[in-house]
């Protein structure tokens, strides 16, 4: 299984979110720490989940991180990562999902 779809399994499995964008972004690293000349070491992911709601930003980093240990392990170098709840989601597209 590819790095990238074993990072949209466990996140959609986790932490169901209402939309999840994995982008393997391995090509803008090469030759950098970490790369790898096969990819898949380098990784944007944008999720946006009920399940965040109440926590810090941190404390979703944390979140994703754990799920994603086996990944990290075995040659996932770097994830940026933006983690919101739908009602943050809706502010950033310019209009509010709140009633």
């Amino acid at each position: 299984m590819s790095v990238s779809t074993s990072i949209q399994q466990k996140l959609n499995e986790a932490l169901m979110p209402a939309r999840l964008e994995v982008i393997d972004e391995s090509h803008l690293h090469a030759g950098h720490a970490g790369a790898r000349p096969e990819g898949e070491s380098h990784f944007r992911v944008e999720i946006v989940s009920t399940r965040f709601a109440g926590k810090s930003r941190v404390e979703r980093q944390r979140m994703v991180y754990k799920l994603l240990d086996i990944e990290f392990a075995n040659g996932l170098h770097a994830l940026s990562l933006k983690a919101l709840t739908p009602d943050e989601d809706g502010e950033k597209k310019g209009f509010s999902t709140r009633t």
